[in-house]
């Protein structure tokens, strides 16, 4: 087992796995290597989360949770901080924010720059853990975050803890796809 920091007890998900703070930085490329299989990257958009991810784990306040299986291997992780205008995820969602007026939403919020679940293990709270786990220790009022802007299990599981849209169709350069922007008050929704 992974073990926990005193103030953040290690909780058994229904699939088994313990829920504990998680080294990003010292365990990125296992975490990359879930990212890959549940949101299916390349080599190449490995190599580059690798650098932002160790760059978003130095800005203040970052931290990551791990969901560890019995032989401490990663099936999941989640991993935010609270968002700073300046970043470049906030530039890019900014014009979005302001033209459907939310653009209060980037002061005060705790980001949810990454959930991944490794699909052997979605479909059982996982997801649902990770995330409320992250933000219940979040000093701020509120957290955001950005996803694939279609109809998935993850849009369907941030509605379901209180996610509200509050921008779509935003367009980062890189991603094909566009996304939605997405706000909720905290604490987050509980069943």
């Amino acid at each position: 087992m992974v073990p926990s920091e005193p103030s953040t007890p290690s909780v058994p998900t229904p699939a088994g796995l313990e829920i504990a703070p998680l080294d990003l930085g010292a365990r990125v490329d296992e975490a990359l290597r879930v990212q890959a299989v549940a949101f299916g990257l390349s080599e190449e958009e490995i190599g580059i989360r690798r650098y932002i991810v160790q760059r978003h784990m130095t800005c203040p306040g970052a931290r990551a949770l791990g969901a560890f299986t019995e032989d401490g291997a990663l099936a999941g992780f989640v991993y935010g901080m609270p968002n700073d205008r300046t970043h470049w995820w906030s530039t890019v969602v900014e014009p979005y924010l302001r033209a459907t007026g939310n653009d209060g939403w980037l002061d005060g919020s705790f980001v949810i720059t990454e959930l991944h679940v490794h699909p052997g293990f979605q479909g059982h709270g996982v997801g649902r853990e990770l995330i409320t786990r992250i933000t219940d220790a979040a000093a701020e009022p509120r957290s955001i975050l950005s996803a694939i802007d279609t109809e998935s299990r993850a849009r369907g599981l941030y509605r379901a803890l209180g996610y509200t849209d509050l921008a779509r169709q935003v367009h980062f350069p890189s991603a094909s796809l566009p996304y939605a922007v997405m706000g909720a008050p905290l604490p987050l929704r509980r069943r």
